[in-house]
C-alpha cells in the first residue's frame, strides 16, 4: 500500500461555519471522538492514535492534512497535542497542511500553527473573491467574516505556503480563467490554486440533501469549468502527474490543479488519502466504516 496523504480529522462538536455545499453536512459522522483527555483510558487511545500516524509514515506518507467536519482551529488543544505527538515520532511528518476558511485566524494563531504544530501550508477554502458573498456561501457569522486580502497577506507574512482551494460556485460563472488566476496571484498572493468542482452526493432527486440542491442551483456553469480546464492545459506548463491522476500545471507562477475527482469511488492501487478519524482508526472513505484499514 502506498499512501499519498493522511487526512487528520480534528474533533469538534459543531462547525462554526455553515457552508451551503459542505460534504460533511451531507452525512452524520459515525465515528466517536476518543481523543478526549477526559475519557477513561485516554492514554490507551492516544497510543492507538500514535500507531496510526506511524502506520501512515511506514507506507510512504509524509503529508498531513488537518481538516475535518469543522474548522481545525476551533480545537486548539487537539492541535497542541498533535504537534507534540508528531514531534515525538521517530519520523515526524514534515509537510503539514491545514484546510480552513480562515475564520478565527489571527497573527497569534498563525505563529502557533507555524512554531508548534509545524504547519507549512495553509489551504484557504473560498467560494468567492467578494468577502460578503464568500461569507454568505460559507455560512460565516457577520462578526466573523473573513477579509481575504488581509488574511492572505498575514499568511504570507509568516512565510506559509498559501494554497487557495477555489470552490467552483456560481460567483465564478462568466469570469475568465485569466481574471480568476490573476486575482489569485496578484491580489491574494497565492502560491498554489486548486479548483474544486462541487458534486452532489446522489443523482436521485428524491434523495437529495439541502446541500445537493444548493450545488445544483449555485455550482459554476459547465462552460466556466471547461474554459478553466482549457486555459490551464493550454497556457500552463505541465509539472507532474499526481498520484491520484490529476496533473499539476505551472500557471502565472502558481502550481495549479483541477480537482474533479474528489469524490471518486473508483478503487486505485495508490490511495489518494487515508483518513484518521477521532476514534483513532484509519479509513479510506470519509463516510463508510466498511473502509476501515487499521
Amino acid at each position: 500500500m502506498k499512501i499519498q496523504s493522511l487526512s487528520v480529522v480534528v474533533p469538534n462538536k459543531k462547525c462554526i461555519n455553515n457552508c451551503r455545499f459542505c460534504v460533511s453536512r451531507m452525512h452524520e459522522s459515525p465515528y466517536k471522538n476518543m481523543m478526549d483527555e477526559n475519557l477513561p483510558f485516554f492514554d490507551l487511545y492516544q497510543r492507538d492514535y500514535i500507531k496510526r500516524l506511524e502506520f501512515a509514515r511506514d507506507n510512504g506518507c509524509n503529508t498531513v492534512m488537518l481538516t475535518g467536519n469543522s474548522e481545525p482551529q476551533q480545537n486548539r488543544s487537539f492541535l497542541q497535542a498533535f504537534g507534540t505527538m508528531n514531534n515525538n515520532l521517530s519520523k515526524p511528518f514534515r509537510w503539514i497542511e491545514m484546510q480552513t476558511t480562515g475564520v478565527l485566524l489571527d497573527e497569534s494563531y498563525l505563529r502557533f500553527l507555524r512554531n508548534h504544530v509545524g504547519v507549512s501550508t495553509i489551504s484557504v477554502s473560498l467560494s468567492a473573491f467578494d468577502d460578503d458573498i464568500n461569507a454568505e456561501y460559507n455560512g460565516t457569522l457577520p462578526q466573523l467574516k473573513v477579509n481575504l486580502r488581509k488574511l492572505c497577506a498575514l499568511i504570507k507574512k509568516y512565510d506559509f505556503n498559501l494554497r487557495l482551494s477555489v470552490n467552483m460556485a456560481d460567483y465564478f460563472t462568466g469570469r475568465s480563467p485569466e481574471e480568476i488566476l490573476t486575482y489569485a496571484r496578484q491580489e491574494l498572493l497565492a502560491d498554489q490554486v486548486t479548483f474544486r468542482v462541487l458534486y452532489t452526493s446522489t443523482d436521485d432527486v428524491n434523495a437529495q440533501t439541502q446541500q445537493d440542491k444548493w450545488i445544483l442551483e449555485h455550482g459554476a456553469s459547465p462552460e466556466t469549468l471547461d474554459a478553466i480546464k482549457k486555459y490551464v492545459t493550454e497556457k500552463g506548463r505541465a509539472l507532474e502527474i499526481l498520484e491520484f491522476g490529476a496533473v499539476k500545471y505551472s500557471v502565472m507562477g502558481m502550481s495549479t490543479v483541477i480537482d474533479d475527482d474528489c469524490m471518486s469511488t473508483v478503487p486505485k492501487e495508490s490511495l489518494k488519502y487515508v483518513i484518521l478519524q477521532p476514534n483513532c482508526k484509519l479509513y479510506s472513505k470519509w463516510d463508510d466504516p466498511a473502509s476501515l484499514i487499521f
